[in-house]
């Protein structure tokens, strides 16, 4: 029997989640109580009670899954809908029941305006994993589905296709130094005009053009805000940039590269999550000053200031085919895992 999960239901599908965490089926956290709770049912997007549910035999739960449906995340395009995580008891695979729970989600999600159900970073429940060979060290969310992970078959065959390929990446920070030839880099940025380093908001820079550039509001919103909160002496007030789920202690330190009087690279803000683990947003360069080494100066300036914030290390996931990979390995990250953005078109309307 294929039903929304009741509040009875929560000692099994946490004793279930953490089975299948603990074992290694899934890259996911073991979860307490009150953490799935946050999570799953108190968050401000993708708690919907119809989209938690549980295949049960009898009181006895076999399986969980948990999604999202449409307009219920201000990020995603309408008809997006999302798929978080599906379980299934170790003793009850193979019968059919994770094929049951993906079909009435589909047909909820489906009555609901559903065009589309995805597996991405996209969806708004961040779910942190473990990095397989690491003391301890996770990632904040995981950005689609594991690839390396037992389920990517069934999905592939349930109609999801891989739309985009990302790698994780991995560096301990214990013992990590600039290395010297990114030194005589930067010094020969600054005989270029190039400055790189801590940025003072009080120069108020244009950084217009560079988001212009790469076409990103994004970029404009973390560097606008962050600005804004530096000059405020406050934290900075938008939850899409902080490290964990509440504020950062104060103004953070951003790293820019600048050149007559303009903003042409950057990254950060600095951040230290409660894991250990540096946060930051990404990077960014001018395509006008591309190819000159910037970024790889300013990702050595963020490692450092990692250390520096007291990090033990750091993650983070791009594209397959970034050629800033490059960059992310020769400063001592390792790819990790291998991640898909999955799709599947929801066509129709469910009768």
């Amino acid at each position: 029997m294929i039903r929304s999960m009741s509040e009875s239901d929560l000692p099994q599908v946490l004793r279930l989640w953490n089975t299948c965490a603990e074992s290694g089926d899934m890259l996911y956290l073991p979860m307490e109580p009150d953490r799935f709770r946050r999570k799953f049912m108190e968050a401000p997007f993708g708690c919907d009670p119809d989209f938690r549910l549980v295949a049960a035999e009898g009181d006895q739960v076999l399986g969980f899954l948990h999604g999202v449906p449409p307009l219920s995340f201000p990020l995603a395009q309408p008809g997006d809908s999302f798929l978080t995580v599906l379980l299934v008891s170790p003793a009850f695979r193979g019968r059919g029941i994770g094929r049951a729970l993906c079909a009435e989600l589909i047909s909820r999600l489906r009555s609901r305006g559903a065009r589309n159900l995805q597996i991405s970073n996209w969806n708004p429940v961040d779910l942190p994993w473990r990095i397989p060979g690491a003391p301890g060290h996770d990632h904040n969310n995981a950005p689609g589905l594991d690839l390396e992970s037992a389920s990517a078959g069934f999905f592939a065959h349930l109609g999801f296709s891989v739309r985009v390929r990302e790698i994780a990446m991995y560096t301990s920070l214990a013992g990590w130094e600039i290395a010297p030839e990114v030194k005589a880099l930067q010094a020969r940025l600054r005989a270029e005009g190039i400055e790189t380093g801590p940025y003072d908001p009080a120069l108020d820079y244009d950084y217009g053009r560079m988001c212009d550039g790469v076409q990103s509001d994004y970029w404009r919103d973390v560097l606008s805000s962050e600005i804004a909160a530096w000059k405020a002496g406050q934290p900075n007030p938008d939850p899409r940039f902080w490290a964990d789920d509440a504020p950062p202690r104060g103004p953070r330190t951003l790293l820019t590269a600048t050149h007559d009087h303009r903003i042409v690279g950057f990254t950060g803000p600095v951040d230290l999550q409660r894991s250990g683990r540096g946060w930051f947003t990404g990077i960014c360069t001018d395509p006008g000053y591309e190819k000159r080494g910037i970024a790889t100066v300013l990702f050595s300036l963020l490692l450092q200031a990692f250390r520096e914030e007291g990090a033990a290390f750091a993650t983070l996931f791009t594209g397959e085919e970034n050629h800033a990979q490059k960059i992310y390995l020769r400063a001592g990250l390792r790819i990790v895992r291998r991640f898909g953005l999955m799709r599947m078109e929801l066509p129709g309307e469910a009768t």
